[in-house]
């Protein structure tokens, strides 16, 4: 595995909380499991944040010394077959950050999508017009290789929305998105017209934050809240910035961004006003 990075999965991210979960249940420290097993310090710190990925003969080690049943082990050595397999990002991982690469194998995995945008249309319902033009527009010296990937990862990511368990999406929008007509006045109201047509899906919900709605607990920037079907996989959050993208877990962090989506949520428009103001946009476009 050596010169290549280690993208989070569900998978390996289960793994890593079982791992940490044996080895406090018997009782050994870091220090105690590297000593009798030479595994580094570091490596296990890493492998226990799933920073990195245990090889099979390391993983057998970790479990014969924490006394693990075959059931448990079947468990472990599953749970490391699986996150061996590529994930939805696999294709796209030379031309996107690490984050949003695991990111991205989260979202195709989670059960449901809460997420809030602060000045674009969210990524799972660009075309790849506008997709191609904010791309190109936030990252201008940007290679054209570079740029259609990850463009494409974009037109990809949409799939979640029709498979055949799909994607419960909630979004709300603030109405800069809607209004700003980002690769002029054609791509911006083909992009309208996707969002039109995405609103009739059952497992999307739209809402636009108007401006008149005046000061907003959603100003400091945009976050997707992800939940998952498996209760032993935490909810993640998912932040957007200049300075990078992260991805957050902890309950008290988790809670926060859950109450700020629904203070925004209770000060937007409903589904349905929400979609006229969008038709707004569109007829102000023509």
């Amino acid at each position: 595995m050596a010169g290549k990075r280690t993208v989070l999965t569900v998978r390996l991210r289960r793994l890593a909380a079982l791992l940490q979960e044996m080895r406090e249940s018997a009782q050994l420290s870091k220090e105690d499991v590297s000593a009798q097993t030479g595994i580094n310090v570091t490596t296990l710190y890493r492998i226990e944040t799933a920073q990195a990925r245990p090889q099979r003969r390391t993983l057998t080690t970790m479990l014969d010394l924490y006394g693990i049943d075959d059931d448990q082990r079947d468990d472990a050595l599953e749970l490391l077959s699986d996150a061996l397999k590529p994930g939805m990002s696999r294709a796209y991982e030379g031309s996107v950050s690490e984050v949003y690469a695991a990111f991205i194998n989260f979202e195709a995995e989670a059960l449901s999508a809460r997420h809030y945008q602060t000045s674009i249309i969210p990524g799972l319902l660009q075309t790849y017009e506008y997709a191609t033009a904010v791309i190109d527009t936030s990252m201008p010296k940007l290679e054209a290789a570079v740029m259609e990937s990850r463009a494409k990862a974009r037109m990809d990511r949409a799939a979640n929305l029709s498979k055949e368990d799909p994607l419960e999406l909630w979004v709300i929008m603030d109405e800069a998105a809607i209004r700003r007509a980002i690769g002029g006045p054609s791509v911006m109201r083909g992009q309208l017209e996707r969002l039109l047509q995405e609103t009739k899906r059952k497992n999307v919900i739209l809402q636009i934050l108007p401006f008149d709605a005046g000061a907003h607990p959603g100003m400091a920037g945009q976050f997707t809240l992800l939940d998952f079907p498996d209760p032993a996989d935490p909810e993640l959050v998912y932040v957007e910035g200049i300075a990078g993208d992260e991805l957050i877990e902890g309950h008290t962090e988790i809670r926060r961004f859950g109450v700020i989506f629904d203070q925004l949520r209770a000060m937007a428009l409903s589904p349905r006003d929400s979609a006229g103001m969008i038709v707004d946009a569109m007829q102000r476009m023509d």
